[in-house]
């Protein structure tokens, strides 16, 4: 059973307490600036309301080193570039049939989608979903930022190949040709596109995110 989760809003449509992420994705979609984080606790959650963003948003979850938080600190980018693409995949179990699209950040128009596709895992959904975006805005002719919070997918796109013990078959015929022809693209074309990490425990979930926690 998933953990019960406690979304924070400071701000948003309507800032408060939520106890579900799609509650919580309606308060802060198309809301410039957006601030919210999620707690594993009501207790906690509560007090970060009271204490205000500027002490929780932006700062790594209570125990950590101070060394560790320093670094994520310094790593960590803490503007948002909302004129960017944000991904995320759609899963009914791992491996399992998955979905992907992407969005405009700012806005959370929906840009692409692709699925369901029967047989696939959470990452190589992510992987198509960032090569998705650089062969869609190189159509466009666009440099814009491209957001995945997943770094195996980011990992596998900057090195082109993927590393997965996904099973060739029958099953994942499709999603393993839509891999391998991802995979050309990134063979045969360049791209001036940053790709980042979305810092969920920063930002909250991604602008993509299905709502499926």
């Amino acid at each position: 059973m998933t953990a019960q989760k406690y979304y924070v809003v400071w701000a948003g449509n309507q800032p408060g307490i939520y106890t579900s992420w799609p509650e919580c994705k309606s308060q802060v979609d198309n809301y410039k600036d957006a601030k919210y984080k999620s707690y594993p606790s009501k207790a906690e959650a509560e007090k970060a309301y009271r204490e205000g963003w500027t002490k929780h948003w932006g700062k790594k979850a209570a125990g950590g080193s101070k060394q560790v938080q320093t670094k994520t600190a310094a790593a960590v980018q803490t503007e948002i570039d909302y004129d960017s693409i944000s991904v995320d995949v759609g899963t009914k179990g791992n491996p399992g049939p998955i979905e992907y699209r992407g969005v405009h950040t700012q806005t959370g128009e929906v840009l692409f989608a692709r699925g369901p596709i029967p047989n696939g895992t959470n990452n190589l959904g992510e992987f198509l979903a960032i090569v998705h975006s650089l062969a869609y805005l190189k159509q466009k002719g666009s440099t814009q930022t491209v957001y995945s919070d997943s770094r195996t997918a980011l990992k596998w796109v900057r090195e082109k190949k993927v590393a997965t013990t996904l099973e060739r078959n029958e099953s994942t015929r499709e999603v393993w040709d839509l891999v391998d022809r991802a995979v050309q693209w990134l063979q045969k074309n360049t791209y001036d596109n940053k790709l980042l990490k979305w810092e969920t425990q920063v930002w909250g979930e991604i602008k993509a995110d299905y709502g499926r926690k």
